[in-house]
Order: C-alpha cells, then sequence, then structure tokens
C-alpha cells in the first residue's frame, strides 16, 4: 500500500510492546537506494528533549498487530526500555556513520551499506550476529569509506525541482510503500506551470539531491513532467 510520509504518516504514535513511546516526527531515506532506514520518533513527555531512531525491520506487521491497532499507530517488536537505552541521537543529519554502526550493533540487525540487497542479508528482520562477524562487517564499511546518504523527509520537502530544461516546481512529499519499506515515489507540487496538479515522480528519475542548493535535480524535462500522472 502506498501512503504519504507527511500527510499520512507523521505524527503516528509509536507503540513498543509495553507501551507507547512517542511519535512519528520524521523518516529518515537512502537517496541510493530509496529504502526507509530510520524512523525519527519524538519521545515527548517519556523521555523529554529526546529523539530517538529505530530501523522499520522492527516493525510488527503481523495480523494481530495489525488487527488490534488503532489507525495512526505503529507497533514495534521492542520494549520500552531497550528503546530507551538504544544509542542517543545527538544532532539532526547527517547522521554519522559511526552512530549507524553503534545503533546496529545495539539492535543486531545487518548493516545495509555492507550488502548487496536493500536490506542487508536478512531483509525486514533483526538477524542475530556473533561478535566476529560484526568486526567483519564494520572493516567491510571502513574499507569503502562510504559517506551516509541518508534524507530527511521534512528537510527534502520543499525543495525546488530542477528538470534537465528548466525548474519546475517543488517537493511535496514521498510515497511510501509501507510494505516493503522503500520510497515509491516523489510527490511534485508543480505550482504555475500546472496550477492544482501534484504529479509522481519515480525514484529512478531523480538524478541527485543538493542540500546546498535546496534542490532535487531529475533526469526527466519539464514536459516529462507534465506528462507524468497525478499523485495517489
Amino acid at each position: 500500500m502506498l501512503r504519504r510520509i507527511m500527510q499520512d504518516l507523521r505524527g503516528d504514535s509509536i507503540v513498543a510492546r509495553d507501551g507507547v513511546v512517542g511519535s512519528l516526527k520524521d523518516v529518515y531515506f537512502d537517496d541510493q537506494r530509496w529504502g526507509v532506514r530510520y524512523l525519527v520518533v519524538d519521545t515527548g513527555r517519556w523521555l523529554p528533549g529526546r529523539k530517538v531512531l529505530v530501523s522499520p525491520a522492527f516493525i510488527d506487521t503481523g495480523p494481530e498487530a495489525g488487527g488490534s491497532a488503532p489507525l495512526g499507530t505503529l507497533r514495534l517488536r521492542l520494549s520500552r526500555e531497550e528503546i530507551e537505552h538504544s544509542p542517543p541521537l545527538d544532532s539532526a543529519l547527517p547522521v554519522s556513520r559511526q552512530f549507524q554502526e553503534a545503533h546496529a550493533r545495539y539492535y543486531r540487525y545487518n548493516w545495509y551499506w555492507t550488502e548487496p540487497n536493500l536490506w542487508g542479508a536478512y531483509p525486514g528482520s533483526a538477524a542475530e550476529r556473533t561478535d566476529e562477524e560484526a568486526f567483519r562487517q564494520m572493516k567491510a564499511a571502513e574499507s569503502k569509506a562510504e559517506r551516509s546518504h541518508l534524507r530527511s523527509t521534512r528537510a527534502v520537502a520543499g525543495y525546488h525541482i530542477e528538470a534537465a530544461d528548466g525548474s519546475l516546481g517543488h517537493v511535496e512529499d514521498f510515497a511510501l510503500d509501507d510494505e516493503h519499506w522503500t520510497i515509491a515515489g516523489v510527490l511534485v507540487g508543480t505550482r504555475k506551470w500546472l496550477p492544482g496538479r501534484t504529479v509522481l515522480v519515480a525514484p529512478a528519475a531523480v538524478r541527485a539531491i543538493d542540500w546546498r542548493g535546496r534542490k532535487m535535480v531529475l533526469r526527466m524535462s519539464c514536459d516529462d513532467l507534465r506528462r507524468a500522472r497525478d499523485a495517489l
């Protein structure tokens, strides 16, 4: 099912196995592979002034969770204690690779940046790893010397759209596939060019996201955008 992140998901209640932990404040995604990497949870009065990151791998998608969870609620296969003692997020983006490594070690899931698959060797689950396996993965990640490709949906929303032959509109929202937890499309508001229309652009059409220039650069022309299908 496709859902708008800003419109449909932001503000949803996040519930652990033993109680509410907060609400969904933001979603961080990988701008190379377009997988959702972290939910940013505002812990509110439970842990005042703190925000935590949770991997979608821990979202409970079982029939009992779906059947008992009210609309606007995401249930986690984690306890409040596990979340409380997770590595603290000291600042906003960019999220360092060191933080992501510590986060993965704490929750014992695979590091997506060392794997050929979108979700690593065990997609959609928290894999058990030995310390030796974790060490090997850490060295593999260090040898690649990769920089973080995480993006904040809140930050990118509002970025200008730059087509191959001119500027046209802005990023309005993101379409999320909530079965696979991937970004299925970018919702582009076309402003004065196509008044009142919001079109859906496939991630493959995005050439780059320029945070300094606050713009998203597309491989499409303005005419391509005009012919794009309307957003959900």
